[in-house]
């Protein structure tokens, strides 16, 4: 199948929110700690402003659901994605990290449409819906992610964007060029 370059198709489809679920072996003192430790810095540094972040009040220090040892879930908003993916990346320590998108189709976000930062662990997908009625809405009082009241961009400004991008990257020799739709 070929990739989808529609620009108002791909405009609609882009994921607004996202978890990242932090693992630990629940018998493992380090890693319990390490995460602990990794939790209450995400929640320092949401308080002081660095990225919108929502770590779960419940922590599960045993396997639940698809998650075969320990956890605990962040909910991330589009807008803030960047930051706590980089955050993470760069102080996660020996902790594994599975990354998701959230849309109905909770089990192909937990199996095809992930990521992991950290080496993988086997998940139970048997314990996931295969589809939802709705798109899993989260913390909506913070009007962000699906919840946002920003207006995006139009399909106009988006193409005169990519047309500005185009032109300025015309003097980079290592950049590639856009094919041209006729």
């Amino acid at each position: 199948m070929e990739p989808p370059t529609d620009l108002e198709e791909v405009i609609e489809s882009e994921i607004k929110e996202w978890h990242f679920h932090i693992y630990f072996h629940q018998r493992n003192a380090d890693e319990h700690h390490a995460a602990f430790q990794l939790r209450d810095a995400v929640l320092r540094l949401r308080y002081n402003g660095a990225f919108v972040a929502v770590p779960l009040f419940r922590v599960n220090t045993e396997p639940v659901g698809p998650h075969p040892v320990g956890s605990y879930e962040i909910w991330v908003p589009a807008e803030s994605f960047g930051s706590v993916f980089s955050y993470l990346c760069l102080n996660r320590g020996n902790l594994s990290i599975l990354v998701h998108l959230l849309t109905q189709e909770q089990r192909k976000d937990h199996e095809i449409r992930n990521a992991w930062i950290g080496p993988s662990f086997p998940l139970d997908l048997t314990t996931l819906p295969l589809k939802s009625e709705e798109i899993p809405l989260q913390y909506s009082s913070l009007k962000l992610g699906y919840s946002s009241t920003t207006p995006d961009l139009t399909l106009d400004e988006r193409r005169v964007l990519g047309a500005n991008i185009e032109q300025i990257l015309k003097g980079e020799k290592e950049a590639a060029r856009a094919p041209i739709d006729h």
